[in-house]
């Protein structure tokens, strides 16, 4: 019997299916093994691993689209891998580093895994498990990472000097509710900007992600917990920036431009005449009753019929 011929890129294209799904099973590798470092006491690799796992992340789908590979499957993979790595992960080395004295705190980090997950599976319905213009809310990635990166942080010498005397057990705890409030409400959150050489935009959007990712390498532990902090930060005080100025009245509208919204006993006193109005409209209502045959004598609509 015969062996079945292959064709030449059929053995390429699968490689390239598989390619997308290897980074996120990468993803689930270092949030798994964010949790082995925490359960070993070594925080610092544990919150390196979780920064690893959202690089991975944020490839993944990228690769995908790039490449055109992009399936139902690959979607609910990334969810799936995305609760553990930036949900079940970052609840539990924040566990064990602030909460393991008290009998109910791990209740904290059930709560924030418990967001995770809701989000993320909102993510799927609404959003086709791809943000075309902003995220509803804050993206799972972001929050773990900016939970995991905070004891790289806590080990600077900017931090030593400055911050250390905190109660920051309180400070996370806060953090972490207000951290799953933002991923469940429907604040909108910025998408990684696309690069371009074509326009000015571009080319400044190009300059950002490269200092970024200078930064990124040069000063990771400098770098990313208060990039991530201004990043949550950002999304909720834009919304209630743009909510306060859409409820602000927008003065007169009747009032020229130019003139002040102040009230004032000097204001003029305008004196409208509607008369011409009133007029008009008395006249066009007579040549409508004329030209109407409802409205002419015998009609069943007309005036006579409801005497």
């Amino acid at each position: 019997m015969s062996a079945v011929r292959r064709r030449p890129g059929e053995a390429l294209q699968r490689g390239v299916v598989i390619l997308p799904s290897a980074f996120t099973l990468g993803n689930l590798f270092f949030g798994l093994y964010a949790m082995v470092a925490a359960s070993r006491g070594d925080f610092v690799w544990a919150g390196w691993f979780i920064i690893f796992a959202g690089t991975l992340d944020m490839l993944d789908g990228r690769i995908a689209r790039f490449t055109r590979t992009g399936s139902r499957f690959g979607a609910e993979l990334d969810s799936l891998v995305d609760a553990i790595s930036f949900g079940v992960a970052p609840g539990f080395i924040m566990y064990r580093l602030f909460f393991t004295d008290t009998q109910w705190s791990w209740t904290l980090a059930f709560f924030y895994v418990t967001a995770v997950v809701v989000r993320l599976a909102r993510f799927n319905i609404e959003q086709a498990g791809e943000a075309k213009r902003y995220f509803h809310g804050l993206p799972s990635p972001a929050a773990g990472m900016l939970l995991a990166s905070f004891y790289p942080f806590s080990r600077t010498a900017f931090f030593e000097s400055y911050l250390n005397g905190f109660p920051w057990a309180q400070i996370i705890a806060m953090g972490m509710v207000l951290l799953s409030v933002l991923m469940v409400s429907h604040v909108p959150y910025p998408i990684v900007p696309r690069i371009g050489l074509r326009t000015a935009r571009g080319l400044a959007t190009m300059a950002f992600v490269l200092a970024a990712l200078f930064a990124a390498i040069a000063v990771p532990r400098y770098y990313f917990f208060p990039a991530l902090l201004l990043y949550a930060t950002w999304g909720l005080v834009k919304s209630v920036l743009l909510g306060l100025l859409d409820r602000l009245p927008g003065g007169d509208p009747l009032r020229d431009v130019g003139e002040s919204d102040t009230a004032d006993d000097r204001a003029e006193v305008r004196d409208l005449d509607y008369g011409p109005l009133a007029s008009d409209a008395a006249y066009l209502g007579d040549a409508s009753a004329a030209d109407d045959p409802d409205d002419r004598a015998g009609s069943p609509h007309s005036p006579e019929n409801y005497t």
